[in-house]
C-alpha cells in the first residue's frame, strides 16, 4: 500500500515480469552452469529499456523514478539475482555516473549504444588492496599534455561485476596524494589487460573478473571522489531490492514445498517449526520492503538517503541470508540437491552482504548518521 508508482511505471513493471518468465527464470540455472549470461541479453535488455530506465528522458531514457528502479531490480531478483545485481549496478552507477558527470560529448559518444545493450557496461572502484577501504584505491591517473581531459591510467582492479564482458568502464583512480576520482575506459585498448576471471559461489553468471592498466587512455568525468561515490546510496537500493526478490523467491518456494511435503503423516506446513519459519520470513520480507520503500521515496522527493540506503540494504541483505537458509531446512536433504533452486538462491544470497558496502560498512555508516 506505501508503493508510488505511476501508471507507465505500472506498466512497465508488468513488461518486466513479463519478461522474467520468459527470458530469464527459464535460463537462470543454464546461466549458472555457462558461467555466463546468453551473449544476447543485453541486447533484449536494452529493447526493454531496462539498461536505460534511470536515464532521463531527455537524454533517451526511461525517466524511470527511484521506486520503479527498485521495483524493476526486485522483479528480476526473482528470476536471476546475477541478472538483477548487474542491471543495478549499470543504471545506478555506470548510466547515472555518465549522465550526471559526463560531458556533452561523451554522452553523445556513448549513450545511444548503451541503451541499446551494444556498448556493455561495469563500474570499477575495487583493488586487492582497496574495498571496504575506498580511499586506498592506488590505481593512478596522470594528464596526458596534448590530450586535454585524457589521462594514462595504471593499476590493478578485481572483482569487478561484469568486467569480463563490459566494452566501457566507469573507473576511480588516483589524481593526486589526496584526491581520486572517476574516469570512462574502454576496453579495447592495448592499456586495458585482462589478468583473470574470478569464480564466485553464487551469482557465478556474472563475468567478475580482475584487470590491470598499462598506461590505459582514460577519459576523465569531471567530478570529486565523494561525488561519484555518492552514487552508491541509490545502489545500496538496488542491491536491496535484489535480496528481497531473493527473498520472496525462496519464501514462495518454501510454502509451496511445505504444503506438498509430508512426515509422519502430516503435511510440513501443519508443523509449528515449520510454521514459524513461515511467520518470521514474511514478517522480515514486508519489514525489508517498507525499508527499501521508504529509501525509494526518500530518493524521489529529493532527501538524503545515506542511513535509508544502508537500513535497506542491511536488512534486506540479511534477510535474504535467513530466508534462503530456512527455505533448505524446509526442504530437508533435497534443499541442498541441484533439483531444488532454493540452494541456488542461498548462494547468491551471500554476495548481498557484501556487494555495495558490506553489512560491517553499512552498520558504520547508520551509526554515524545517528551520532551526528
Amino acid at each position: 500500500m506505501f508503493l508510488e508508482i505511476t501508471p507507465t511505471e505500472n506498466d512497465f513493471l508488468s513488461t518486466v515480469r513479463s519478461f522474467v518468465e520468459a527470458e530469464v527464470l527459464p535460463k537462470t540455472r543454464k546461466w549458472e552452469e555457462q558461467k555466463a549470461f546468453d551473449d544476447d541479453i543485453w541486447l533484449k535488455l536494452g529493447s526493454a529499456g531496462m539498461l536505460s530506465m534511470t536515464l532521463s528522458k531527455e537524454n533517451g531514457g526511461l525517466g524511470l523514478s527511484c521506486m520503479g528502479y527498485v521495483e524493476t531490480c526486485r522483479e528480476l531478483a526473482k528470476g536471476d539475482p546475477a541478472l538483477s545485481m548487474n542491471v543495478a549496478a549499470i543504471n545506478a552507477l555506470c548510466v547515472a555516473h555518465i549522465e550526471v558527470f559526463g560531458t556533452e560529448e561523451q554522452k553523445q559518444k556513448y549513450l545511444p549504444g548503451i541503451k541499446t545493450g551494444e556498448i556493455k557496461l561495469a563500474w570499477g572502484l575495487t583493488e586487492p588492496d582497496a574495498g571496504s577501504d575506498a580511499r586506498r584505491v592506488r590505481t593512478k591517473a596522470e594528464p596526458i599534455e596534448d590530450r586535454p581531459g585524457y589521462f594514462k591510467i595504471n593499476g590493478h582492479k578485481m572483482f569487478i561485476t561484469n568486467g569480463g564482458k563490459a566494452d566501457l568502464i566507469i573507473l576511480i583512480a588516483r589524481t593526486s596524494e589526496t584526491e581520486l576520482s572517476a574516469f570512462l575506459v574502454e576496453t579495447k585498448q592495448d592499456g586495458y589487460v585482462f589478468d583473470q576471471r574470478i569464480h564466485t559461489v553464487g551469482v557465478s553468471a556474472s563475468n567478475t573478473v580482475a584487470f590491470k592498466l598499462k598506461d590505459a587512455i582514460g577519459w576523465h568525468t569531471p567530478c570529486t571522489f565523494e561525488q561519484a561515490i555518492g552514487l552508491l546510496y541509490r545502489g545500496r537500493l538496488g542491491i536491496a531490492a535484489m535480496a528481497l526478490g531473493i527473498a520472496e523467491k525462496a519464501f514462495e518456494l518454501m510454502v509451496e514445498y511445505s504444503k506438498q511435503r509430508e512426515q509422519f503423516n502430516r503435511r510440513l506446513c501443519d508443523m509449528q517449526s515449520v510454521q514459524n519459519f513461515i511467520a518470521d520470513s514474511a514478517m522480515e520480507i514486508e519489514a525489508a520492503k517498507l525499508l527499501l520503500h521508504k529509501g525509494a521515496k526518500m530518493f524521489d522527493m529529493g532527501l538524503p538517503v545515506v542511513k535509508e540506503s544502508s537500513m535497506a540494504k542491511l536488512y534486506a541483505s540479511e534477510t535474504a541470508n535467513r530466508v534462503t537458509n530456512r527455505a533448505i531446512q524446509v526442504h530437508g536433504g533435497r534443499g541442498m540437491t541441484y533439483e531444488f533452486l532454493v540452494e541456488k538462491l542461498w548462494r547468491d544470497a551471500k554476495l548481498t552482504e557484501i556487494g555495495e558496502g558490506c553489512s560491517e560498512i553499512q552498520r558504520m555508516v547508520i551509526a554515524k548518521q545517528c551520532l551526528r
